[in-house]
């Protein structure tokens, strides 16, 4: 059979933009299939892809099984079910005072991937540049490569005081084609929750650059550290940028039910119209039945109290697991939010993160994931984080434990 040609394998630009096209012009899995699938066949511990492995609480499995049994199963509505759009923008006004229009700011979507990828397909294109931080979640290079657009970056820094906002770098990487930042806080792989402070920088750059801000904002409630845990702020909050921002967030992180991928887009009229006009082309619509549950879930004391127990949760997994990696002679950064922490393996003499978590498996019977997954290769943050490795601790206790004690075996090799 003859493959015919094409002119413009845009499947390449994404294949290229996320690591995954080889020297050869292969296509290879993803880092991410390639740990799990590497941990299956070890039988190693898997702390490299990042969901959970207890299921959510009871009472919302309850309302979307109910919802199936009350014949919730052909097509929602475009939108999102109307009790859905409602619960997300009353979540939106007590916990942030951000007013939402249900029927005209408010957008349900296949999970926050398609909310983020409608909306960069939606609002850049070639020529444009869409800047988001490094290291960057893949997804984002993948959908920035679809629309045709440049992929530009800004490092965050590793601190004492977790990965920070580089002001000068962030400046100097906006331009007068910037059209979109594409911003997540609290933010995966660093498990940095972004200031105020650190948020104004960017305001200020976007209004000057007349760009729009997209915030990827998944994680707003899995902020780690009990009592003294740092603020979520939503950009859409500050001066200036309810007018030029739209807020994704979902309920798979929240409540952990990542399979159900129902997620959310809020915002200004015009700007979710464009996301709803390219979204329905992408899904149309999805979750029938989960998004009455999800609707509950937003509205359930039962399920918030949930929700902060599973924060407080990830608070104490997060130490147990930071402290093992210490133990092990990893360069630690704690994370202030998200379920990921990123370690530095250098002190250990790997200078090689990707090279570390092939030999992991063998070396401590874990897995983890390298941060050069969520760099551009050859980088400035790709040279500085190459031999750091990402771990997850949203995992059993148990799991975690025994993780710990082989990493910290790894640490007298």
């Amino acid at each position: 059979m003859t493959i015919p040609t094409v002119l413009t394998p845009r499947w390449r630009d994404v294949a290229r933009a996320t690591g995954l096209l080889t020297p050869s012009g292969d296509v290879r899995a993803t880092v991410f299939a390639e740990m799990s699938a590497l941990a299956t066949r070890t039988g190693a511990l898997n702390l490299g892809q990042g969901f959970p492995d207890v299921d959510g609480p009871a009472s919302v499995a309850r309302a979307a099984a109910d919802a199936i049994a009350q014949g919730a199963n052909q097509y929602p509505p475009g939108p999102g079910i109307q009790a859905l759009r409602e619960a997300v923008a009353e979540h939106q006004l007590t916990r942030y005072g951000l007013r939402f229009d249900l029927d005209r700011e408010v957008l349900v979507t296949a999970g926050a991937t398609e909310a983020l990828a409608a909306a960069v397909l939606a609002l850049a294109g070639p020529g444009d540049e869409v800047l988001t931080l490094e290291p960057f979640y893949d997804a984002y290079a993948a959908v920035i490569a679809m629309a045709g657009a440049t992929h530009t970056t800004a490092p965050l820094r590793p601190t004492t005081e977790g990965f920070r906002l580089d002001e000068q770098a962030l400046t100097a990487a906006f331009t007068d084609r910037t059209r979109l930042v594409l911003l997540n806080t609290p933010h995966n792989p660093t498990g940095t929750v972004l200031t105020r402070d650190e948020l104004a920088v960017v305001a200020r750059l976007a209004v000057a650059h007349d760009a729009v801000v997209v915030t990827d904002e998944v994680y707003e409630h899995l902020l780690l550290g009990g009592p003294a845990r740092p603020e979520h702020v939503p950009v859409a909050t500050l001066p200036g940028m309810a007018e030029r921002t739209l807020t994704v967030s979902s309920a798979g992180k929240t409540f952990s039910f990542t399979g159900w991928k129902i997620g959310w887009v809020t915002g200004p009229e015009h700007l979710v119209t464009a996301v709803r006009t390219v979204k329905q082309f992408l899904t149309y619509v999805s979750g029938a039945p989960f998004q009455p549950a999800v609707a509950f879930a937003l509205r359930d004391p039962e399920v918030t109290a949930w929700v902060d127990e599973l924060a407080a949760s990830l608070t104490r997994r997060r130490d147990l697991l930071c402290a093992g990696l210490v133990d092990a002679g990893f360069r630690v950064v704690r994370p202030d939010g998200t379920y990921f922490v990123l370690a530095d393996a250098a002190p250990l003499g790997f200078d090689d993160g990707e090279a570390l978590c092939h030999a992991l498996p063998e070396l401590a019977g874990v897995v983890g994931v390298p941060v050069s997954a969520f760099t551009h290769t050859g980088s400035p943050a790709d040279v500085a984080l190459r031999s750091w490795v990402r771990f997850t601790f949203v995992k059993r206790d148990d799991v975690l434990e025994e993780a710990v004690r082989r990493l910290r075996a790894l640490g007298t090799r």
